[in-house]
């Protein structure tokens, strides 16, 4: 017994030397990557016990006090609901925590990029309390958590917009004869794939014998865009590529292809009915996916905002100075290091952004919330789903081509 009990306690100990030794490791620059971290934790958790968790659910009184039991499906999405809260609730207490920090000597800047230990503790215990918050307020969350989610899907959008003009203004610089071939060639593979994509959603999608009109409709609007993103980009006045608008090409025959995909498994012209568990499965494991790759990409490109943050030095000040003495020098040396340097990237949108992605992910893995009754165990699945990528498919479209526009109409404006 005493051996026993000697053994757990060096086991403990060991286990929590691991982790002050792995949270003591996270420097400033892992920091973000900590956080992503974090925030993919919590997914774990949410789909672990949406899997799990519903008998537990059934036996607490606060949670179970209906006259009637609910069906299990209502308390997987429970439990995700209020993993998803707490989640939310953490962010977003960072994200106001952090609001106005301008440089690195401010006090909560040590917040942000320290304390692990203490933010993990904090986050479990959060997590733990939202299985105490009445399912009054979890029903309110979950109703804001579509609009959230919304947001979000928005922020992918403008993400992505960045991301290919940066790409497409990156190789355009280099003026070598190899990056306008590479230009032109990763164009015409996007566009292939966009064809061939749409052949197979005729395929999938509209089956003979059937009216899918609404199918249809859907997949002839996206090639309609697809050549209108050709016809705008191209046009002599506006300072377009083919790239860009081949990838958001691409982007949205796969938002067309992400909404057929998710209609009701009984609708007749959903041709993916006969592999239901497994087109779900891996939606699900791809929505995941971009979701996480969205919020790495998002912290990343925060740190433009550093423009914003720190006036431009002119390189040519530091060589007109006067020599000076060397203790002078040493002087004006030690006073440079004891300035506040600026913060690279917003604390408090960086924090938004998990917040948002908190209500987003849990909306992809009940289904919005609304579609587990109709399908059961599957993920992401019904009318509401379709709906929410049609229409993010609809806002990229105008956003791309506001991109392409604006600078036209509003030229003494800086896009």
């Amino acid at each position: 017994m005493w051996a026993a009990s000697c053994l757990a306690s060096c086991c403990a100990s060991c286990a929590c030397s691991a982790c002050q030794s792995v949270v003591g490791g996270i420097s400033r620059r892992s920091a973000r990557i900590a956080y992503c971290g974090l925030f993919a934790l919590s997914l774990v958790l949410s789909w672990v016990l949406r899997e799990v968790a519903a008998p537990l659910l059934e036996s607490i009184p606060w949670i179970n006090h209906f006259h009637k039991t609910p069906d299990r499906e209502w308390f997987e999405t429970d439990a995700v609901l209020r993993v998803s809260l707490g989640n939310f609730v953490f962010f977003t207490i960072l994200a106001v925590l952090m609001m106005g920090i301008k440089d690195q000597k401010d006090p909560r800047d040590r917040i942000h990029h320290g304390g692990w230990m203490a933010k993990i503790v904090c986050w479990c215990i959060i997590v733990f309390l939202m299985f105490f918050v009445p399912n009054g307020f979890v029903s309110f969350y979950e109703s804001i958590s579509k609009f959230g989610s919304g947001l979000f899907l928005l922020v992918q959008v403008v993400l992505l917009l960045d991301f290919v003009h940066s790409w497409n203004d990156n190789w355009v610089q280099r003026d070598e004869q190899f990056w306008y071939m590479a230009l032109l060639i990763v164009s015409l593979v996007c566009y292939l794939a966009t064809f061939s994509f749409s052949g197979l959603l005729f395929h999938w999608f509209t089956p003979s014998g059937h009216d899918c009109g609404l199918n249809t409709f859907f997949i002839v609007l996206t090639l309609i865009l697809v050549f209108a993103f050709a016809v705008v980009a191209l046009h002599p006045k506006i300072n377009g590529s083919l790239l860009p608008a081949s990838v958001i090409s691409l982007y949205c025959m796969y938002l067309c292809y992400s909404g057929l995909s998710s209609e009701p498994r009984d609708y007749e012209c959903n041709g993916l009915h006969n592999h239901s568990q497994a087109v779900s499965t891996g939606s699900l494991a791809l929505g995941l996916t971009t979701t996480v790759l969205s919020v790495v990409y998002s912290a990343v490109r925060a740190g433009s905002s550093t423009t914003l943050l720190s006036p431009p030095s002119s390189p040519r000040a530091s060589s007109d100075k006067p020599l000076l003495p060397f203790s002078k020098a040493d002087e004006q040396e030690d006073k440079k290091k004891d300035e506040a340097r600026p913060v690279s990237y917003s604390y408090s949108f960086f924090h938004l952004i998990f917040s948002l992605a908190s209500m987003y992910s849990a909306m992809l893995l009940t289904g919005w919330s609304t579609s587990v009754g109709e399908s059961g165990k599957l993920v992401d699945v019904g009318w509401p789903s379709v709906w929410v990528r049609i229409v993010t498919q609809w806002a990229t479209a105008t956003l791309f081509v506001w991109s392409l526009v604006a600078p036209i109409l509003f030229p003494d404006r800086e896009f």
